[in-house]
């Protein structure tokens, strides 16, 4: 259980100095027991202060680091809902690979799971692991299918096989990898925790209900596996959902360290479409790492999609630079368009750019993040914040008109921006779907 602030306070120094930002050392206790602060910060706390404050002091969820090449990491959230702060490490997507298949077929999907990369208001989606299944209950299949997707892909493992001579087997050719075991169960966890502790590697534990998974967990760490992952295997979406819900809330607002470990969900079934959706669940609810053998863009971009979503602060706009941009090889002649650095807008914006083949110049004004309508409404794009982006751009030297297109949006602001700029205001189209046609038919020099 979790200590309170008194019991904290007891193996503090007592001196009361200040330097750890709180004004007393019990209210330094009473942040640390509110997960606030960390113990690092009390600069003259005993090492066996240390020692009894461990518990306290840990995040509520363990991070677990899988791989080597391209680590990802899950765990050490700190809140049930991203509005109360943020999410920090997003859900990762496991593609899988049979060990049935033969090695140019391996080749071939591990290929593909590779060029699932996408760009989106400029940042890069991926599939983040690999999981390779023992489907053909062999353990030399099994090492070779693991060895064939470890030389193929910079990608870190998942191991999934509930068989312990298959996974030692796997372990033996890829154990420099540090991959993810992932089939521990009451009938095989001594053995399976014996080869995480050897090969120094990660393990997931299964069982359909928390009493059980809360106990393999704990004896997991008992064995000295201490980076441990769940895995409820419910079959119920409703209640997978449910039992994800209280392991989560049970590690968060109860302490209780045996459910503290970041949640694996296995979607893996034959209705595609079934398991897209699923997988979307847990992306939204507390899945530290998604298992699909979903691996076509279809399935895998709105994942993606949904993850970026979920997985950035609310409280912080995601916003580009406030400056001036060059879209392809703009001359002297080229449309200077404006608008906001709201990542979402621009990116949209200068797609629409590069896709009408015509070269042009962004300007992005400083709206704090916010997309046009919201920034106009909160008067943070207005004629005088236009004018300045305008005058601190450097376009008047690059361009040898006086032209400027704003959204269609706020049309009203173009007389104000006239007198601003001493600039003529091109009222351009409201959608940014409107822009290719725009640039070609209605934009003159």
């Amino acid at each position: 259980m979790a200590l309170t602030g008194l019991e904290i306070f007891k193996h503090l120094p007592k001196t009361n100095c200040g330097e750890c930002g709180s004004p007393t050392c019990l209210a330094f206790a009473m942040q640390l027991a509110a997960k606030k602060v960390s113990l690092e910060k009390c600069p003259y706390v005993s090492e066996e202060g240390k020692a009894a404050l461990d518990a306290a002091s840990a995040p509520p969820i363990r991070l677990v680091t899988i791989g080597v090449k391209n680590p990802f990491k899950a765990g050490n959230e700190t809140v049930m809902f991203r509005h109360e702060e943020s999410f920090y490490h997003p859900t990762g997507i496991a593609a899988t690979v049979s060990d049935t298949s033969s090695d140019s077929e391996i080749a071939d999907r591990i290929s593909k799971i590779k060029s699932l990369s996408y760009e989106r208001v400029g940042q890069i989606l991926k599939v983040d692991l690999v999981a390779v299944v023992n489907e053909s209950k062999n353990a030399e299949k099994f090492a070779n299918a693991a060895k064939k997707a470890a030389e193929l892909s910079d990608l870190p493992l998942v191991l999934v096989t509930s068989d312990p001579s298959a996974a030692e087997a796997a372990l033996k050719v890829c154990k420099d990898d540090k991959p993810l075991l992932c089939g521990a169960n009451p009938e095989n966890l001594d053995k399976m925790a014996e080869l995480a502790k050897t090969y120094a590697c990660s393990l997931v534990v299964q069982a359909d209900n928390l009493d059980t998974l809360s106990e393999l967990a704990h004896h997991s760490a008992s064995k000295g596996v201490q980076d441990v992952v769940l895995n409820p295997t419910v079959e119920s979406l409703g209640a997978l959902i449910k039992g994800v819900t209280q392991i989560r809330r049970q590690a968060l607002k109860k302490n209780f360290r045996p459910l503290g470990y970041p949640i694996l969900i296995n979607v893996m079934g034959d209705d595609t479409f079934k398991e897209t959706i699923k997988a979307g669940a847990f992306v939204s609810k507390y899945g530290g790492i998604v298992i699909t053998n979903a691996i076509e863009k279809w399935q895998i971009l709105p994942l993606l999609t949904l993850r970026q979503n979920i997985y950035t602060d609310p409280r912080k706009p995601i916003m580009v630079d406030a400056k001036l941009y060059k879209i392809g090889e703009p001359g002297k002649d080229a449309p200077v368009l404006v608008t906001t650095n709201f990542s979402l807008t621009y990116f949209v914006v200068a797609g629409e750019v590069e896709a009408s083949k015509v070269p042009a110049y962004i300007i992005s004004v400083d709206t704090e993040g916010l997309s046009v309508m919201t920034a106009w409404a909160a008067e943070k794009f207005t004629a005088e914040h236009i004018a300045k982006s305008i005058n601190t751009s450097g376009i008047a030297e690059l361009v040898s008109h006086n032209k400027l297109i704003i959204p269609g949006y706020v049309a009203v602001m173009s007389g104000e921006l006239e007198e601003e700029t001493k600039r003529e205001v091109l009222v351009g189209p409201r959608e940014a779907s409107g822009i290719p046609s725009y640039l070609k038919t209605v934009w003159k020099p």
